[in-house]
């Protein structure tokens, strides 16, 4: 995460972010390293304070602060469950400038070879963890707390969490067919918005009455989800796996191990053996996981523009059969 040594002492638009950061931590010191590590949404750098490093990461988008508000607040549910490694959120700060800062713990992380394994039984146990607590008494919609012992019986969030920049809305529902065409809506709505693409709008239509015919005989229990998950998003330290940049929702377990597969090389045959050893494919597996890239290739096409549309028209042509 971190293979860059450049100096952006001369950016002024770091030096405001510096600045307000400061304030907020309370620190005489903030420093930056030279280590970068931003990606397509953020720029970011390994900073020394007072007390030792932080890792930031700051955006000028309108919505940057709501981002990576939702993005803490994921952080927090995943780290709670007790399962995953993620770094700890320790600020969201809103920049004088426009814009915002994301202060996260610093964590030594290199990429993901070592601990391949053991991050695919902690992302089985992960996804276990709520279906197996459905025999706890009554249940809630849980807000930051203790994830390994409140069941969840509903599918969403109590936030909006960002998949990229974009806002997703996790309001709660009770039925994962009906949160899961929402969350294509959203996509959707934003291409017709941007695009006016009749050929989608169309498709569209015509999926949405087949959606049924996806989870015929399955039963679909809320999991805790990092929900964009990739290679990108993970990392090791010394002491074993590293998840970061969630888009958390509870959701369907299926459609964590979507998106992997869109950017190469992904997890790999081992990785994915190892997790479904611990949760068994489901029958139309694969169709479903074509379902779910659907939203992941929309997500692409809102952030990075219409290079993407064949690739989203083509998937929805092969789920409308």
């Amino acid at each position: 995460m971190y293979p860059w040594h450049l100096s952006m002492e001369g950016d002024t638009l770091v030096q405001e972010m510096v600045a307000a950061v400061r304030e907020v931590l309370g620190s005489e010191v903030l420093q930056g390293t030279g280590e970068l590590g931003g990606g397509l949404i953020s720029e970011g750098e390994v900073f020394l304070t007072d007390v030792g490093k932080v890792f930031i990461k700051w955006n000028r988008k309108e919505k940057a602060l709501d981002m990576y508000k939702g993005e803490t607040a994921g952080l927090q549910q995943l780290g709670a469950s007790g399962v995953v490694r993620v770094p700890e959120p320790l600020a969201a700060v809103e920049l004088p400038g426009g814009g915002a800062a994301l202060v996260l713990e610093y964590l030594p992380m290199k990429d993901l070879r070592h601990h391949s394994l053991n991050l695919a039984r902690q992302l089985a146990r992960l996804h276990l963890q709520n279906p197996l607590a459905t025999t706890h008494p009554g249940g809630s919609r849980v807000r930051h707390g203790d994830a390994r012992s409140t069941f969840v019986p509903h599918f969403g969030f109590h936030s909006p969490t960002p998949c990229g920049y974009i806002l997703q809305d996790n309001t709660w529902c009770d039925d994962w067919q009906t949160f899961f065409s929402r969350k294509l809506q959203q996509q959707i709505a934003m291409i017709e918005t941007e695009y006016g693409d009749r050929e989608v709008l169309e498709l569209w239509s015509r999926l949405q009455t087949q959606m049924p015919r996806f989870f015929a005989g399955v039963e679909v229990l809320p999991s805790l989800l990092h929900g964009d998950l990739w290679m990108g998003n993970s990392a090791e330290t010394q002491q074993g796996p590293v998840l970061f940049d969630p888009g958390v929702f509870y959701g369907h377990h299926e459609y964590d191990s979507a998106v992997s597969a869109l950017v190469p090389p992904g997890f790999g045959e081992s990785f994915w053996a190892e997790y479904h050893a611990a949760v068994p494919k489901a029958p139309g597996w694969a169709t479903r996981q074509k379902l779910y890239r659907l939203f992941h290739k929309f997500n692409q096409w809102n952030h990075f523009g219409r290079q993407y549309r064949t690739g989203c028209v083509k998937l929805m042509k092969e789920l409308c059969g």
